[in-house]
Order: C-alpha cells, then structure tokens, then sequence
C-alpha cells in the first residue's frame, strides 16, 4: 500500500500548523498576525485531506492491511494426459528455469501426471473439490490450503472431446461454464497425435498378400480364422492372431480403438449409443476383442510392452502414433522383427488441449500465468521439442521432418509425415463412451 501521499499531507500539516504558532508569538511581539492566519488555515486543510486519504485506504470499505506480506510464486498446476507428460514435463523445468512472472512475482509450474480417463473421472466426481457456490472467503485456512495447493490450474487431456465432457458435467451442476472454447481462455491444442496400426512387419506382409489393406474388418477376419495365422497364410509358428488394443480403464486409447472399429463397421464418423448396443455390432466387435491377450492384466502403455515382451503381447493392433515411434528403436533392437506403421481410413486424432479452469477455484494471477506457459509449449523451440517425441507440433511453423526426427527415421516403415486422409472420427458422447465401458467390462474385461 502506498501510505507516502497521506505521509506527506500530515507532514505537511503539522509543520504549517507550527508555522502558525511561531506567527502567533511573533505577532504578539509585533509580528504580522496574517501570516499566522495564513499558516493555521494551510495546516488544518492539509490535516483534512491527510484524514481523507487515511479513510479511503484504510476504511472499513477497504480491508487491504498496512503491511503486505510478501508472496511466493505464482503455482501453475497442470493435469497432463500420460503420453505427453514427458515433453510437458520438460518444457516445465525449462520455463520454471527461466524469468518468467506474473504481477510481479515468479511462475512455478507443477506437473501432474494423469490418463485422461482417470482425470475426467476425477473431475466427474468432483474429488478436486470445486467452490460450488461458495466464495473463496467462505472457506476455512485447512479448505483454502488444499484449494491453493492441490486444484488443477490447467487440464491438457488427450482429446477436446473429454474437456466437453467434463464442462457439460460442471455446466449442468453450476450452471456455468469452467473450460471454454473462444476467448482468452479457450482450450487450444498443444501437440497432436493420431491413432494408427502397428503391426509386426511379417504379419502385416501376411495380411497385406491375403486380405489387401488392412482395416478393422481384416483384423476381425484374421481374429476369427478357426486355423489361425497357417489358415491366413503365416507360419504355424506363430499360433492365432493376437490384437492389441490399451485397457479401456486405463488409457483412453481403448476405448478411441473400439470408436473407430465402430466408425469402420458402420463406415461413418459418428456413433450412438443405438449403434453400440446394437446386437449384430456387439457381436462383431466380441469376435474381434476376443484375440486380445490378457486384457484383464494388460498395461496403459502397450506399445512399451510391444518393446519390452514382442510377440507374448501380439500380433499388432491401433495405438497413438507418438507412443509406437517413441519405442520403434527398442522394438528393433530387441526382436528380428520391426514393426510398420498404417493409417487407417477413418482417423482419431488426440489433439491434446490446453485447458484452463476459468472457474473461482482458480485466481487471476494463476490464470494468466497459465497463459504465459501455453504461449510457451507453442513456441517453436519447445515445439520441436515434441516432435523429437514424436507428436506432431500443433504450431504449423514447426515441421515434423525438419532434422533427424522419428517421422524422418522411420519413414520407410511406413511413417506419413503428411497424412492424405481426411476422414476424422467425431467425438462420441459420455454416453456412447459409457455404453461401450460397461459392454466391455461385461463381455472381455471380466
């Protein structure tokens, strides 16, 4: 609080009022009574407004104290979908090293690693604990501290369609919006990623001869084939076609797997529930999600486990893009056999929002802090950094085939840097995707 122009008019005050005393002595002996008049009539104005100014600053309409404690670091919490958590992470540690600050204080971001499942379940359940109705005064020193320390400033999931989600599940409980789509504070894209085939690069040569391109109705064909892989045209050796698809419970890439199997069985972009609950579909998709191996156990990460185990996990199957050119190298380091890489027509994109929560749970300070680190993953130093990840920039300055990049590295294995299909897979609703979690726990998850 700036106390100097109160200071200065009691200073001032005071010393015409004393000023004034001297006059009046003086002119007892002869001196000039005006003066003294004068004087008097200066310090009393100057005492009022010094009054004024205390009462303006320090009145019961303005409860600001007189010492301002001082403030530590504007915190930045930032929930982070598990496949760009590494890059996120590091460009953290970069901005956290640099100047960065807001109001004057410094920006401290904090990375929390959550799939994005995990975090829409959370915010659905409200375990973060939103205000509701009740203003930040209202809480107690142990509510404000949990508030302060543990509510997510930012939410980056792995696809707008869960933001939707969780805003239409907050909107319909407060009746207000806490992530946005325009303005300042509009969920924007920070990376991109699509969803594609991996497969061993002799079994994707056995489908290729026997079915053509592969898609979602070739693996369910290769999935039911009584003789197994001798029955397709493939070695003995290796049994029947085993898919891998991420555990729907614990990565969202599961259930982005079974949405666009759905997408190429009924060979449109948007799905209803009356299309997943459809007997003949859930049939079909039985048939398929029953090569799957050891579902029931199986990781979020099963493009590692393709690394770490080869063959035991499977044959191939949809997963993210970035995770499959992230463990190409180990993939071919440990098995004679490499996989490649395939697009399918109808293409997932996990298109990794920025999302500020513009709700009162966070302050304005923590807002626009948040802003300053968006601006700073889009930079393009930091985007290249992704790309070195392999997740495509969503700066379209940046190019992923600039340098020696994973698309670069593995494009004869069938990495697109530019992708011809434009055929993207709508998002589904929460009850399309509950539909479809409550079918699986039914029928493979068990």
């Amino acid at each position: 609080m700036d106390l100097a122009p109160i200071i200065g008019a009691l200073a001032g005050g005071l010393i015409a009022i004393g000023l004034s005393i001297y006059f009046w002595i003086t002119a007892a002996r002869g001196g000039r009574r005006t003066q003294a008049v004068f004087f008097l009539i200066l310090g009393l104005v100057l005492i009022v407004v010094s009054a004024g100014l205390g009462w303006q600053k320090l009145g019961p309409g303005n409860p600001e104290p007189l010492v301002v404690a001082p403030r530590g670091p504007v915190q930045v919490r930032v929930l982070t979908a598990l496949p760009v958590e590494p890059w996120v992470r590091a460009a953290a540690q970069r901005f956290n090293e640099g100047s960065f600050r807001q109001d004057g204080q410094p920006i401290e971001v904090q990375v929390i690693a959550m799939d994005g499942l995990t975090a829409l379940g959370k915010l659905d359940r409200d375990d973060f604990g939103a205000l509701g109705d009740r203003a930040r005064a209202d809480l107690t020193a142990q509510e404000l501290e949990r508030l302060t320390t543990t509510f997510p400033t930012v939410w980056i999931p792995d696809s707008r369609y869960l933001v939707e989600l969780a805003n239409a599940s907050y909107k319909e409980r407060l009746g207000r919006d806490v992530f946005l789509t325009d303005g300042e504070y509009r969920a924007r894209p920070v990376a991109i990623s699509l969803f594609t085939w991996g497969i061993y690069q002799s079994r994707a040569a056995v489908l290729d001869k026997t079915f053509g391109a592969i898609d979602w109705q070739v693996i369910h064909d290769a999935a039911i084939a009584k003789g197994g892989w001798p029955e397709l045209g493939g070695d003995k050796a290796w049994g029947f076609f085993k898919l891998v698809v991420p555990n729907p419970r614990r990565n969202v890439g599961g259930l982005a797997a079974m949405i666009a199997a759905a997408g190429e069985y009924y060979d449109r972009t948007n799905i209803s529930v009356a299309d997943v609950t459809d007997p003949a579909f859930q049939k079909w998709l039985g048939e398929l999600m029953g090569s799957l191996t050891d579902v029931s156990g199986a990781s979020a990460y099963t493009a590692e486990d393709f690394a770490l185990f080869g063959y035991s996990v499977g044959d191939g199957g949809q997963l993210l893009e970035s995770d499959l050119l992230n463990n190409m190298a180990g993939i071919q380091t440990r098995w004679a056999d490499p996989l490649v890489i395939r697009y399918p027509e109808y293409l997932t994109w996990f298109d990794f929002p920025f999302s500020i929560w513009v709700g009162p749970e966070t302050t304005a300070p923590e807002k626009n802090a948040a802003l300053q680190f968006e601006q700073f993953l889009l930079m393009p130093e930091i985007q290249k950094l992704a790309v070195q990840q392999g997740l495509r920039a969503a700066n379209s300055d940046v190019s992923v085939t600039d340098g020696d990049t994973l698309f670069t590295r593995w494009h004869s294995q069938g990495v697109e840097a530019v992708v011809p299909r434009t055929t993207r897979m709508t998002s589904p609703s929460r009850d399309v995707l509950l539909a479809l979690l409550r079918w699986f726990d039914l029928n493979v998850g068990q």
